[in-house]
């Protein structure tokens, strides 16, 4: 990225999660250098001082997408957003990072796999990013490489597949070995949580009952299959003290399952995402297959239309955690390998550009959360999370400026003829939305400006996370401490002990037994 010019936004409120404060915000070399009530009247000097005028408009920190897959080979084709364009659009959408997902297949090496997505990502991104891995089998060398991609290559969420068998899933004992890995070197696990060897039988039922159309997908996913899966997790994660993840919660079952989990103590967090909070599962019965087809992701949409209003409800009072994208696009020619066989449409729809329009519409302009809720949601949580707290996720001396000015008073219409993604369809298509992101700030530098755009591919960079992320890991350190299994201290048994026998040899005796 080109040397960022010092920078002056003058004039606005700066929101962070904790409180708001009318401030001008001082930037140099590309970091945050002060923060406060006229700067310049203080001192500033104004040589070679970018001013930019935010009165009336809302200083935040920049968005952390949680959960996006650019360019990901699936299911027969490769998603349509690559690394340029997607973060393109996110910066347009006043998201400043990107959280990406690895994918190893079965049997291949996780490191492998890691250093493939950073060739694919470091000569593309727009923005910074970093990575989660997916654990989608294991071994002692899956072991081994988690533990190195944690201690060299700046990886510390690992995310296991409940679902997609035969492709990523793992089962219950794999699950339980790789949780007690990420807590042994504390990294945070990570969920898709939906059962997929019911959802299998429920495929070949839907086609055999002759539904090959879009709503046969979610009518062999109903949330019954998420909520079995999310509980199993917890119950997982719980029984080896790691800290879980459970990432796209889409249904009111599964959101309720989180929300009495941490209500009853236990580390772990939940991802609704902008479809789940912007749209609903209707669509799958809409009358035109593509229109159908481009709202197929798994888990999917919940017919429900009560569902999003829900999952808002939670995420604004904290039983939900933070909010990503599952940014996974095809466009309307990929999504038609399952023309004829749902289970054969490529899974993913859009929102990394419309991430935080979304939340800010559905939660803050409908009276759901203020305005420092929605700073947490989209940004501080996820950067406390994944241990990027205080570099992101804040505005405050010495953070790193990514920063997003915000107009709450101006509106703008989704559509899929004017976003910056490569996709050929919207999932919000036509929906207004209350504030605006006018003006967007990656490591100091104005990178989004009134619709126009000053970033080149390579600009971003990979940001290494180290373990141990304090506000995931701090109640687990105190409870190993406090909470540790002890034996009984009791004399030995010394009375009769029954003669067992076993087919087709010797009776063992009494003595033996006891001894």
């Amino acid at each position: 990225m080109d040397a960022s010019p010092r920078l002056l936004i003058r004039g606005g409120r700066v929101v962070n999660q904790d409180h708001s404060q009318l401030a001008d915000v001082l930037v140099e070399d590309g970091v945050v250098r002060a923060v406060g009530p006229d700067l310049l009247a203080a001192g500033t000097s104004a040589e070679g001082l970018r001013i930019i005028d935010a009165t009336g408009k809302l200083v935040m920190p920049g968005g952390i997408d949680t959960h996006t897959h650019m360019q990901l080979p699936f299911m027969g084709s490769q998603s349509i957003d690559d690394f340029y364009q997607g973060t393109k659009a996110a910066l347009a959408g006043g998201t400043t990072m990107i959280i990406d997902f690895v994918m190893p297949q079965k049997g291949c090496s996780l490191i492998e796999a890691f250093d493939m997505w950073r060739g694919w990502a470091d000569p593309k991104v727009c923005c910074d990013y970093s990575l989660h891995v997916a654990v989608t089998w294991w071994s002692d060398q899956v072991k081994e490489e988690m533990r190195i991609l944690t201690q060299n290559k700046g990886v510390n969420s690992f995310k296991m597949f409940m679902a997609y068998k035969d492709l990523y899933m793992i089962r219950d004992q794999e699950m339980y070995a790789a949780f007690s890995q990420c807590k042994e070197m504390g990294a945070i696990a990570q969920v898709h949580a939906e059962n997929g060897d019911l959802i299998a039988e429920e495929s070949k039922k839907m086609l055999a009952l002759g539904i090959t159309g879009p709503e046969g997908h979610e009518m062999c996913r109903p949330e019954a299959i998420e909520a079995e899966a999310t509980l199993r997790a917890i119950t997982i994660a719980n029984a080896v003290s790691c800290p879980l993840y459970v990432v796209h919660v889409m249904s009111k079952s599964s959101a309720k399952i989180i929300a009495n989990a941490r209500r009853e103590g236990k580390v772990v967090f939940g991802e609704p995402i902008a479809a789940g909070l912007g749209t609903d599962g209707t669509h799958y019965w809409h009358e035109e297959w593509h229109h159908a087809a481009h709202h197929v992701m798994g888990p999917p949409l919940r017919p429900d239309p009560s569902t999003p209003d829900f999952l808002m409800n939670l995420l604004a009072n904290d039983d939900l955690t933070t909010t990503g994208s599952d940014n996974c696009t095809f466009s309307t020619c990929q999504k038609a390998l399952g023309r004829d066989d749902f289970t054969k449409i490529p899974n993913g729809i859009n929102g990394v550009e419309d991430r935080m329009s979304v939340v800010w519409e559905k939660g803050v302009h409908n009276g759901k959360m203020d305005e420092n809720r929605f700073v947490a949601v989209t940004s501080t949580n996820a950067a406390k999370i994944f241990n990027l707290y205080p570099k992101k996720g804040i505005i405050a001396v010495g953070s790193d400026a990514d920063i997003v000015i915000l107009d709450p008073n101006a509106t703008r219409t989704i559509s899929a003829k004017t976003h910056n993604q490569a996709v050929d369809f919207n999932i919000f298509e036509g929906m207004v939305c209350h504030g605006v992101p006018v003006v967007t700030i990656s490591r100091g530098k104005v990178v989004y400006e009134a619709g126009v755009f000053n970033v080149n591919a390579g600009d971003g960079k990979f940001i290494p996370r180290k373990p141990f992320a304090e506000y995931v890991y701090k109640r687990i350190k105190q409870r190993d401490q406090t909470c540790k299994p002890t034996a009984v201290k009791r004399l030995p048994y010394k009375g009769e002990v029954i003669v067992l026998k076993a087919s087709g040899k010797k009776e063992v005796s009494a003595s033996a037994t006891r001894t």
